[in-house]
């Protein structure tokens, strides 16, 4: 039988390494739905089709194909057969792809698609509405948080990892920003799932948060769970 594990929270708090370490623990899938939103955006940038449902942008998913590859150094991006992966890790592309993200046919066409993965594989996923939206239903769900500061140094050190430097002054800007957009947007905000477990990712290392989710999963499993029940699982801190 299949299964999901829904990783949610803001930008930052350590979802994608966590999610895809995750899935190689358990030896599942790593469904990276944030890295489908960035290739959307990237699209978009590349050919000037501004964040509205406009005629350019229906014409745009229509023709686009986004493709996944889960490897042990993390998750290639392909757009249109060209791979993406650092294309759409750029400061332009984040400080966009919550316009993009927000959009309902930009949302229609890739949770279909996500629903459609999750059908027929066992996944981690995370992003900002896994446990809420996309998969309502997912055994497991997580909600990852921390600390501003903690997250902009996490963000500029990947940036710098790239080859970019950005301030962290600018960096903290981009990210309160964010924040606002995925909290306030109409269209599946970003909000906690009422039955997710919440982790305080900002004193735990990358290996404890993998720890901490994947050591439940495989509990529950052991145990014969099939859904989340943390009423009386403490939260960490």
């Amino acid at each position: 039988m299949t299964y999901v594990v829904a990783i949610d929270g803001p930008a930052a708090a350590g979802k994608s390494t966590t999610a895809r370490l995750v899935a190689l623990r358990l030896g599942i899938m790593h469904l990276n739905t944030g890295a489908m939103y960035r290739a959307v955006t990237l699209a978009c940038q590349e050919q000037d089709v501004a964040p509205a449902e406009t005629p350019e942008l229906m014409a745009l998913l229509d023709d686009l194909d986004i493709q996944l590859r889960s490897t042990e150094a993390g998750s290639q991006a392909f757009l249109n057969g060209r791979d993406v992966t650092r294309a759409i890790q750029t400061p332009e592309v984040s400080q966009r792809v919550s316009a993009y993200s927000s959009l309902a046919p930009v949302r229609r066409r890739l949770v279909s698609l996500q629903r459609g993965i999750g059908e027929h594989h066992s996944v981690v996923c995370e992003g900002r509405d896994i446990g809420t939206i996309v998969f309502p239903d997912a055994q497991f769900k997580f909600y990852l948080q921390a600390s501003l500061e903690i997250r902009a140094r996490r963000r500029l050190g990947e940036l710098r990892a790239q080859g970019l430097q950005p301030s962290q002054e600018t960096v903290v800007e981009e990210l309160q920003a964010r924040d606002r957009q995925d909290s306030t947007r109409e269209l599946s905000p970003l909000r906690r799932a009422p039955d997710a477990m919440v982790i305080d990712t900002s004193r735990m290392t990358i290996e404890a948060q993998v720890e901490a989710i994947a050591a439940h999963v495989e509990n529950a499993q052991r145990s014969g769970k099939a859904q989340n029940n943390y009423e009386d699982e403490a939260q960490h801190d």
